[in-house]
């Protein structure tokens, strides 16, 4: 036991994966170097069957977050909890919109693209060419299941989060007569996060499988000629959390920035090395309840922003992929076509819900300023090439909003605990489960979450 209290203590979990991240890279520049096949292989079941886990984790997150969220709002008042809804889609859509100024800014200023040649592979061209692409039809016909079961056997989260939206409203009108149904929901949500917590303490050595496969599949061969996408997207990425989300933090939130990244830097963490969103969800849960924000509204805003909010994935990388594109293919971009990445990236983050979220949202703002399908497929498996390297930067900004979002909505509207806030707290998840308590109620359950630190 004391072996696993060290390991979780935040700056030795920290050094661990940071560890893992750089042997794992050397071990992938090692095996293409060498041409170890076996190396390569075993590098990519390790990170195979991290990402399995994760991803097996992310459907029944996503649904009973998102009722449990939805029917935890039922103590606020419905007039509240609809002024909340609104001001948490606002903030949503204001991050956004800075987000993909300042990714547009980077690309235009330092032109990622510009004078490099790269071929794709035919076989990777056709492979992405064949995928459904984002678009507007897409998005609405996709929206609603038609059979309730295949929407969860088959993996559609955007499908998923539709039925958890009905459902969650539904048992919130329903009150206390839904009340069994709450109850077993939350037992699942609470089952669901103690799993997590297990694949948590994996990161390390999921970490070393997917950065070693990263490197021991593509090498130099196509890292070093996109550098320059690499620079931009970490740049823009970087400049939002560590630039945009503190100055929204300190003057709209009142929150020192260095409390908040505190609290906050497991999950900010653990998002960057699992490139999940969905499965970084209980930890940004409760990382929000630690920073002192209501319970009740952090169970709702949270999973909100885990499907909708992503300023990483639908706003930095597709006005910086966009622009790199276009270079890349000799493409000039008019005024309306800079407008279309905009508003593509404050209107259309519901397309990015899932795993498959950047493909979603780049070939969308691609189609938006009218890219020959041609260019769109080639250019799309030029940037696929090193999409794990750009996919860990894009969730941890991802995870950084949806934290941040919520602690500006409730400063707003008087829903954070400044005790709560201040005092010292436990890395989320790391060292042992979320407890539960009776200081209020909760929908049809007659008690309340209470993160204890």
């Amino acid at each position: 036991m004391s072996f696993v209290r060290t390991y979780t203590k935040p700056k030795v979990f920290g050094v661990t994966v940071l560890a893992a991240l750089v042997l794992g890279a050397l071990a992938g520049f090692l095996a293409k170097s060498a041409g170890l096949t076996w190396l390569t292989t075993t590098l990519g079941r390790i990170g195979d069957v991290f990402t399995s886990l994760l991803q097996f984790t992310v459907i029944p997150l996503v649904f009973t977050a998102i009722v449990v969220g939805i029917t935890s709002l039922r103590r606020l008042g419905s007039n509240r909890a609809a002024r909340l809804g609104g001001k948490t889609l606002l903030w949503f859509a204001i991050t956004s919109l800075i987000s993909v100024l300042i990714g547009l800014a980077i690309a235009l200023v330092f032109k990622p693209g510009a004078g490099v040649q790269v071929e794709p592979s035919q076989a990777a061209v056709e492979r992405l060419a064949a995928r459904d692409p984002g678009s507007w039809g897409t998005l609405l016909e996709t929206l609603i299941p038609s059979n309730l079961f295949a929407a969860f056997t088959e993996g559609e989260v955007l499908q998923v989060v539709f039925v958890s939206v009905l459902v969650g409203f539904a048992a919130y009108a329903l009150g206390d007569r839904a009340a069994p149904f709450v109850n077993l929901t939350r037992s699942v949500f609470d089952l669901i996060q103690k799993v997590v917590g297990w694949i948590i303490l994996l990161a390390p050595i999921g970490v070393f499988g997917l950065i070693g496969t990263a490197f021991a599949t593509y090498g130099n061969s196509f890292v070093r000629p996109l550098f320059s996408l690499i620079a931009a997207v970490y740049g823009g990425s970087l400049l939002v959390l560590f630039v945009v989300y503190p100055v929204l933090l300190r003057f709209v939130g009142h929150v020192s920035p260095k409390t908040f990244f505190g609290k906050a830097w497991t999950a900010i963490q653990f998002a960057f090395v699992s490139r999940s969103s969905g499965a970084t969800l209980p930890l940004s849960r409760q990382t929000a309840a630690n920073l002192g924000v209501d319970p009740d509204y952090a169970s709702f805003a949270v999973p909100l922003g885990t499907t909708t909010k992503m300023d990483g994935c639908a706003a930095v990388y597709p006005a910086i992929a966009t622009v790199f594109i276009a270079n890349l293919f000799g493409v000039q971009l008019g005024v309306w076509q800079y407008v279309a990445i905009v508003a593509v990236a404050v209107f259309g983050a519901l397309a990015t819900a899932g795993t498959t979220g950047w493909f979603t949202m780049l070939t969308l703002t691609l189609g938006a300023v009218n890219m020959p399908p041609e260019v769109i497929a080639t250019g799309v498996a030029v940037v696929y090439a090193i999409d794990p390297i750009l996919d860990m930067v894009r969730t941890a900004t991802n995870v950084t909003g949806q934290i941040a979002v919520p602690v500006l909505v409730a400063r707003g509207e008087g829903l954070i605990d400044d005790e709560v806030l201040n005092s010292p707290s436990e890395p989320p998840l790391l060292n042992g489960p979320r407890e539960t308590g009776t200081s209020g109620t909760a929908p049809g359950t007659g008690t309340r979450e209470v993160v204890r630190v």
